[in-house]
């Protein structure tokens, strides 16, 4: 990655000038917020035909040890997951905690046969890295790839689009991992993404990586997509933004991330436990939590925004929440939130209220997400 005073550039950066993007500061990196055809636009796209993100600025880390079950079994003293029980050539949703039962960071990984290759979060990388090292070196190396970049195919073209260039692309399922030639190169592709679309993330070698994108960008399904639509999409499809939704103090009970959790790591299970703050977690997850992440309805037009404080009533000075993200769900065609509440309050449809600007506005607990999956199954 190229270091221009304090922010990095991802490979593709020269792309996203070319392109018209909009750049802004994210995570340390100069990223494109949004190209001329615009937020909204961009959404639309993404969930009609196929929309090309650049998630270089992702950490891609690949642990290797005398066999996979030795790294698998290193690996599990840092996750809640089932990494011993994940068959090669798939993967699998992970989080790191912590000792208190909190989360650290929100992961994939996947087992490629003789390795894990492990994609973490841009903001909490340098800290995972860290942890990573810390626990498991030198039994396990930890190979942290900085020679390669990472990108986003989503929608429901996306098959179509990587198909032409590899039509072994269209054979894997949701969650597969292969490793595809695409224009020469090994790319490491995974059948998964963070839009609630179908679609791929592909990690190409650096140098190729533009010549890549250009070509699949020449696609009549295929645009450039930013940060904008991104995180509108991931809220409409009800996933985490690590920081906002899901951070240190909030565990995987309370954030509605229990069905990451395999039964064979729960109470009970062949390997329970045994991971940063089992005790809690195991706990949360045999008698409940005392607050829920919910999703979020706002009444009217005007959407509520990540720190909005949430009251059960009108007139209550307490609140019993607040939103983590929120914002207009360009597909949904109307506000959509997620956030916090007190258990008693979680029950879907109850009614409650967010102050904006001094004034208390109804808004009621739905489901999640508000756009339904279109993974392939």
């Amino acid at each position: 990655m190229a270091d221009t005073g304090d922010l990095h550039r991802t490979p593709l950066y020269d792309m996203h000038v070319g392109l018209g993007a909009k750049m802004v500061p994210f995570a340390g990196y100069d990223m494109p917020v949004q190209y001329p055809m615009g937020v909204m636009k961009e959404h639309l796209h993404c969930r009609a035909e196929a929309g090309l993100f650049d998630v270089s600025h992702m950490g891609q880390v690949i642990l290797r040890g005398p066999s996979y079950e030795a790294v698998a079994a290193a690996f599990e003293t840092l996750v809640p997951m089932d990494v011993l029980g994940l068959g090669e050539n798939r993967q699998r949703y992970g989080l790191f905690t912590n000792d208190a039962g909190g989360i650290e960071d929100d992961l994939m990984f996947a087992n490629r046969g003789d390795h894990l290759f492990v994609v973490v979060n841009a903001a909490c990388k340098e800290a995972d890295i860290s942890r990573m090292q810390t626990a498991l070196e030198p039994e396990i190396s930890v190979e942290v790839i900085t020679d390669r970049a990472l990108i986003a195919l989503q929608g429901p073209a996306a098959e179509t689009a990587l198909a032409r260039l590899n039509p072994a692309a269209a054979d894997m399922r949701f969650m597969d991992v292969a490793t595809l030639d695409l224009q020469g190169e090994d790319c490491w592709v995974s059948r998964s993404g963070y839009t609630g679309e179908d679609g791929y993330e592909i990690s190409v070698p650096q140098a190729a990586a533009q010549a890549l994108c250009e070509a699949l960008l020449a696609m009549d399904e295929v645009e450039p997509i930013g940060l904008g639509a991104r995180d509108s999409l991931r809220l409409e499809a009800g996933l985490c933004l690590y920081g906002n939704d899901i951070d240190a103090q909030s565990d995987p009970g309370a954030a509605g991330l229990s069905w990451a959790i395999q039964k064979v790591r729960r109470t009970d299970g062949a390997r329970a436990g045994g991971f940063p703050g089992a005790a809690h977690i195991l706990n949360v997850l045999s008698n409940g939590a005392t607050r829920k992440r919910v999703g979020l309805l706002p009444e009217g037009r005007a959407p509520m925004r990540a720190g909005t404080p949430i009251f059960a009533d009108q007139d209550d000075e307490t609140p019993i929440g607040s939103v983590t993200s929120g914002g207009f769900g360009p597909s949904f065609n109307g506000p959509v939130a997620m956030g916090y509440v007190s258990i008693e309050h979680a029950t879907l449809d109850t009614q409650l209220f967010g102050e904006v600007r001094g004034k208390r506005m109804p808004l009621k607990v739905a489901k999640l997400p508000f756009i339904p999956a279109n993974f392939k199954r």
